[in-house]
């Protein structure tokens, strides 16, 4: 989930509602949010990231997927997509806008994607978009630790943070790039880009940051 663009807080600490706390107050808002989310195209979010993402057919992984609509873009510049969301109304909204499309959903949460660790394969590329910030600080290092260890040789992690106010009702944490970038590298991923962004639903008070790291080969 996230405030703006695209995908679901992912987190292992159960909230409320018995779901990942990083879920609350997502799921009943699920086909507002989705307009929200679809308002914005996979270019438009990813425009200055595009440039190292691997070219088509790569295995790509799409943590908090939310309404698929990265992962159907991916999908549909031939790469194979596996969309982790643990939103059953959010995915359900995914499978809807996004029917022609070959995409793997898959129920699992941040920070130990228990379902998805016990897959065979390694992806090329994993998102990570609008989602780190439902992790509590404590929850970055397994987080960071379980997606390190789904990427090849070779691999790249691109992750947004997400800075300012917190919405009524939601679970963030607004956490320095540098805490993120540490991490990262203390699990042998190179960082290789770094940025800054206004928000691309006219919050003034609301900014990114985009990372990403890549593997050693």
């Amino acid at each position: 989930m996230t405030g703006v663009t695209g995908g679901t807080g992912l987190t292992g600490v159960t909230g409320g509602t018995g779901g990942p706390a990083g879920t609350t107050g997502y799921g009943e808002a699920a086909e507002q949010l989705a307009v929200q989310y679809e308002s914005v195209d996979f270019a438009q979010v990813h425009r200055s990231l595009l440039h190292l993402y691997p070219a088509p057919p790569a295995r790509v992984l799409d943590i908090g997927a939310g309404t698929g609509r990265d992962a159907a873009a991916l999908a549909a510049l031939g790469h194979r997509v596996v969309a982790v969301e643990p939103t059953p109304e959010l995915r359900a909204v995914g499978r809807r806008l996004h029917p022609d499309v070959e995409l793997r959903w898959i129920t699992d949460a941040l920070p130990g994607l228990p379902r998805l660790g016990a897959e065979d394969g390694r992806f090329d590329l994993v998102l990570i978009t609008a989602v780190w910030m439902h992790l509590a600080p404590a929850e970055c290092p397994p987080a960071m630790a379980a997606v390190a260890g789904l990427l090849a040789p070779g691999g790249r992690l691109a992750v947004t943070l997400r800075h300012g106010p917190v919405p009524p009702g939601r679970r963030m944490f607004d956490l320095p790039p540098e805490h993120t970038v540490t991490l990262a590298r203390s699990h042998g991923l190179r960082l290789l880009h770094r940025g800054e962004r206004g928000d691309l639903h006219g919050r003034t008070d609301v900014s990114w940051t985009e990372l990403v790291f890549e593997r050693g080969r």
